[in-house]
């Protein structure tokens, strides 16, 4: 439990920090705008690049990735149709609420936890780019083509195609996909220097997120009510029905080792990643269902993967 709470350390302390200096008004009022654009322009794709450009592709091609991505696709479908059944967002909105329900926490988060539950990281660095290479590019085009301008399949296609361009994520993955592909091997200042620019980007992003706990506007009642249950609802599907879909597949299914079945479903359990809130930010939409399914997720999960370490650890059942 000691060594569980040490990797959650770094999380709350982070966001702390930036609530303090948010509250404090040290960096001014466009502390939280400017350094969201940063995490997203800069810090991130260079992160995403240095870590796509040196990883093996075919890694993330097992039993154990077809149950984690049943678990994704099927949480991450549900809040994006029931965010809009039941409180009205629209799709950019709906994307959001999409990966704040399925989005785990595979980095910061996942690493630590998996070293100290599994002995080692590797399936959380597969989650990394399951979730990179196939789960941000469906969300990013979800959430272009809810906040474009325009109208019509021309406009639209249009878009999809440039978007590539457009987006630095998606073109920061891109091109380590290509590089990995290739086998080409980066010059070590180049490859240092997006290491260094990289390591920026989670630290940055808690920062940002703790800014933005000071800075949120008072609600009335009826929409705190509202908020308080479509975040109930997002938490809900993140902490506990996406780990439960993937012991189901990755148990009585695909018939899973031991071993295996832990890593899947203690990797589902993870809280949503603070990428859902950087992402809200960076499209202009509302950040209250991000940011706060970020700090209620990662509170819940304390308890939910304590529980998933105990119950299919070598100690459990």
């Amino acid at each position: 439990m000691h060594a569980l709470l040490s990797a959650f350390a770094p999380i709350w302390m982070l966001t702390a920090i930036g609530y303090v200096v948010g509250r404090s008004g040290l960096l001014g009022e466009q502390a939280e705008a400017v350094l969201g654009r940063f995490v997203f322009h800069v810090a991130m794709p260079a992160a995403l690049f240095t870590m796509v450009s040196g990883a093996e592709l075919s890694t993330f091609a097992n039993s154990s990735m077809v149950a984690f991505g049943a678990g994704t696709a099927l949480v991450c479908g549900l809040g994006f149709a029931l965010a809009r059944r039941f409180f009205d967002r629209k799709t950019a909105d709906q994307a959001i609420s999409s990966m704040a329900s399925g989005y785990v926490n595979s980095a910061n988060l996942g690493i630590p936890v998996a070293v100290q539950v599994l002995g080692d990281a590797s399936f959380a660095a597969q989650i990394i780019l399951f979730q990179v290479l196939l789960v941000s590019p469906v969300i990013l085009t979800l959430l272009d083509t809810g906040t474009g301008t325009g109208s019509g399949k021309g406009v639209m296609f249009r878009r999809m195609v440039t978007m590539p361009v457009r987006n630095p994520i998606i073109m920061a993955s891109m091109l380590g996909v290509a590089v990995s592909a290739l086998g080409v091997r980066l010059p070590h200042a180049v490859e240092y220097s997006c290491d260094v620019l990289g390591a920026a980007a989670v630290p940055t992003a808690l920062i940002t997120l703790g800014l933005s706990l000071h800075s949120r506007p008072d609600p009335d009642a009826t929409s705190v009510a509202a908020g308080r249950a479509e975040v109930g609802l997002t938490v809900f599907l993140k902490t506990l029905v996406q780990p439960l879909v993937a012991l189901l597949v990755g148990g009585p299914l695909l018939h899973l080792p031991d071993h295996q079945l832990l890593a899947v479903v203690l990797c589902s359990a993870l809280p949503t990643a603070q990428n859902a809130f950087i992402y809200a930010r960076q499209y202009s939409l509302d950040t209250s269902l991000a940011r706060n399914s970020v700090v209620a997720s990662t509170v819940v999960s304390m308890a939910t993967l304590s529980l998933t370490a105990w119950a299919l650890g070598p100690s459990g059942p």
